[in-house]
């Protein structure tokens, strides 16, 4: 079987299986980051934001038990290979956030609305890979390096290992015991229980990124290639899969090509599980416009914070990084400031009509 597949070959089709269990959670269970900070502010439910937490605790106890056993080196993990810049960070998210506000999806968001046929997500997946690319090699990335100059780490930038630093304790212990008390937070909500489905598909969304760690640090310690040890993330991994799908002999599979195709497969199927699949686009130039500006920002910023929504808010989150939360609150920062100017730009609008 090794010999029929090449270790690229192989991380993109672990990061597939991820992507599709991330796909169908988006479609079934409703897993999505701006609907989540939406119900929050504006809708009085939390249910959407406690599936988060049990996705960062279910991904965060997962990847540390990894590390425990041995089978996950944080000094290879690429959230924690960089020394966090802080201000890169929050400037990176609130860019990030504020864009996922205007496009109406982050890029996991946008990635399963496409696989329900909807053709303005794939506009918006197209600038955010276009404009992803540009901020890793293109104009606005030389602008990034001068800004936000980045080496590397010498020590693990993540909290559990700080703490292990300063007591001497496992990292393990503490990042398994935080991964815990985010769990008995998440389901201190008898409403948010009983809502098992919600509840299935959030352990489903943690395991998937616990999945792409293990994956790939088994593949980069025991095969002959070299191999990123990652797992899911939504920016640098659309411009790679635009880029491979241009260039098909000039790219090399990976895990995050494996990862895109996935979650729009896993969203295909759910739409089609749910009868929901329909194809739509935009009417409105103006909608259009404000989603490719959004698109553009999210590209850039979640290139700048070395993550989108899910790569620093779950699995960065999920090692415990410095970046990881600090980036977290800066999308939501971001997002709830573009919410409020598109609601409140509306409600203008309908009073001057």
């Amino acid at each position: 079987m090794m010999d029929l597949i090449t270790d690229g070959q192989l991380t993109a089709l672990i990061g597939l299986a991820g992507g599709v269990v991330l796909g169908l959670a988006a479609r079934l269970g409703r897993f999505c980051t701006l609907g989540a900070i939406e119900d929050w502010l504006y809708g009085s439910d939390d249910r959407r934001m406690r599936m988060w937490l049990v996705a960062i605790g279910v991904a965060m106890i997962g990847s540390f038990a990894l590390m425990g056993l041995g089978r996950l080196d944080p000094r290879e993990a690429i959230f924690l290979m960089p020394a966090w810049n802080p201000i890169a960070s929050i400037v990176g998210g609130a860019m990030f956030g504020y864009g996922m506000a205007l496009a109406g999806n982050c890029g996991y968001g946008a990635l399963a609305r496409a696989g329900g046929g909807d053709m303005r997500s794939f506009v918006i997946l197209l600038v955010m890979a276009v404009s992803a690319y540009m901020a890793i090699a293109g104009p606005t990335g030389m602008l990034r390096v001068w800004l936000f100059p980045q080496e590397l780490a010498a020590e693990v930038p993540g909290l559990a290992h700080l703490a292990s630093r300063a007591t001497g304790l496992s990292p393990t212990l503490f990042g398994v015991v935080a991964g815990a008390l985010l769990l008995a937070l998440a389901l201190s909500s008898a409403r948010f229980r009983a809502d098992w489905r919600k509840l299935a598909w959030a352990v489903a969304v943690g395991l998937a990124i616990v999945s792409g760690w293990a994956g790939t640090q088994w593949i980069s310690s025991t095969g002959f290639e070299p191999v990123r040890v990652t797992t899911h993330s939504f920016s640098g991994p659309l411009g790679e899969t635009l880029i491979y799908a241009m260039t098909t002999s000039g790219a090399a599979l990976n895990f995050g090509i494996g990862s895109v195709v996935g979650v729009a497969t896993g969203a295909f199927l759910g739409s089609l599980m749910k009868r929901q699949f329909r194809w739509e686009a935009c009417e409105d130039p103006r909608e259009l416009r404000r989603q490719m500006i959004g698109a553009f920002l999210m590209g850039t910023g979640g290139v700048t914070a070395v993550g989108c929504s899910i790569g620093q808010g779950l699995s960065a989150f999920s090692l415990l990084a410095y970046s990881a939360p600090v980036t977290f609150a800066a999308i939501i920062a971001g997002a709830a400031l573009g919410l409020r100017q598109l609601i409140w730009g509306a409600h203008g609008n309908e009073l001057s009509a």
